[in-house]
């Protein structure tokens, strides 16, 4: 019965989610787990998870822990091969967490299925699809110039949309993060999580790297001199939260962003 303990500890935990879709944050509360303190490993974008410790609290001889993580690929998964001891020691003591990380696609397929090709019956003859074949070119060709500049200018009010509500989402959640900060809290973790993502959207568009496949191009912001220290205090800040307060003031890293663009 005591050898089922730590896995019976980690059953109980108050918010307990073990499945999430690919790219959407997911929550673990109150997880109990023994030995000295653990902390995540340094952010990887370029493997399956990305996991951070929101949260940690002593428990006895053990420590409790409020875990957000997110899957990049489909599969199932154990967070502790994500986590470590800040004193260097071994975590063999410590129970599975296992969680699966679902996709909305089969599997091994990475675009949507394309519809069935079939025959055309019933339209006249050959003169008669010749004919109409035309008048459908001669009406796209129609269409095409008539709205040329229109469309043009739709593509262009809509980009600016897009990436004026972008900021707009990063600057409310500056706004929320420095609020708390100031009454010696923080936000909620998934809340953490999205201004973490924003933040990187941020510097990908600032530094034109959007055809660049996520993990690429955080490798990539990581060697600009424009964004390398931002967020290495922010990896610090979310990932490393027991070191953090040490390290630098919350309200340093986020004041720039709350009016616009530093």
């Amino acid at each position: 019965m005591s050898d089922l303990l730590p896995f019976l500890l980690t059953l109980v935990a108050a918010g307990d989610e073990r499945r999430a879709s690919v790219g959407m944050p997911a929550k673990i509360d109150e997880l109990v787990l023994p030995g000295s303190l653990l902390e995540a490993r340094p952010a990887d974008f370029t493997a399956p998870v990305v996991l951070r410790v929101a949260a940690v609290a002593p428990h006895g001889t053990a420590f409790r822990y409020d875990l957000v993580w997110y899957g990049l690929e489909p599969g199932a998964y154990d967070l502790r091969d994500w986590l470590r001891r800040v004193d260097g020691s071994p975590t063999d003591d410590l129970p599975a967490i296992p969680i699966d990380v679902t996709s909305v696609l089969p599997a091994g397929q990475v675009r949507p299925t394309e519809p069935p090709l079939r025959e055309i019956h019933g339209i006249g003859g050959y003169r008669v699809l010749l004919v109409v074949a035309g008048i459908l070119w001669l009406g796209v060709l129609v269409a095409l110039l008539a709205t040329r500049h229109r469309r043009k200018r739709a593509n262009a009010v809509a980009g600016g949309a897009v990436g004026a509500s972008t900021e707009e989402r990063l600057r409310a959640l500056v706004a929320e993060a420095l609020e708390a900060s100031e009454r010696g809290v923080s936000i909620p973790a998934s809340r953490r999580a999205e201004l973490e993502l924003l933040l990187v959207e941020h510097w990908r568009r600032r530094l034109d790297l959007g055809d660049l496949p996520h993990a690429a191009a955080w490798r990539e912001l990581r060697t600009r001199p424009e964004s390398r220290g931002c967020l290495e205090q922010l990896e610090a800040w979310l990932h490393r939260p027991a070191a953090a307060g040490a390290v630098f003031d919350v309200r340093t890293l986020l004041e720039p962003y709350r009016a616009g663009t530093p």
